[in-house]
């Protein structure tokens, strides 16, 4: 079964310096996260995401098209970015998400993916 995993942290803030030591450091763990659900044959894919203010959302009324700036919610954590896994089941879903290193500090949020 499919499921997203989708991760919600909050945005950096704007001097945040991707080089820093606890950027590389993240990104490491994300390295070595990925490469082990690749090897379990869950990883069917994912991404990292701009930040929240990057965001255009977009809403169509009355054949209408409006959008706005930023992200949907306004809300201390944003979406940060997902996986899509293949797991037997929601246990086995939960406890591969469990191991996304913004886990520790943010939500992840695990979710089903509806294949009709």
């Amino acid at each position: 079964m499919l499921y997203m995993a989708l991760i919600y942290r909050e945005d950096p803030p704007e001097d945040f310096d991707p080089s820093s030591a606890d950027a590389q450091a993240m990104w490491q763990a994300y390295g070595a996260f990925t490469q082990k659900i690749i090897a379990a044959g869950q990883f069917k894919g994912g991404d990292a995401l701009m930040p929240g203010s990057t965001a255009t959302c977009i809403q169509k009324r009355g054949g209408k098209i409006a959008t706005t700036d930023g992200p949907f919610a306004e809300t201390k954590e944003q979406l940060g970015g997902y996986y899509l896994l293949e797991c037997a089941d929601l246990d086995e879903a939960v406890a591969a998400a469990a191991e996304i290193p913004h886990a520790a500090t943010g939500t992840i949020e695990v979710r089903p993916v509806l294949v009709p």
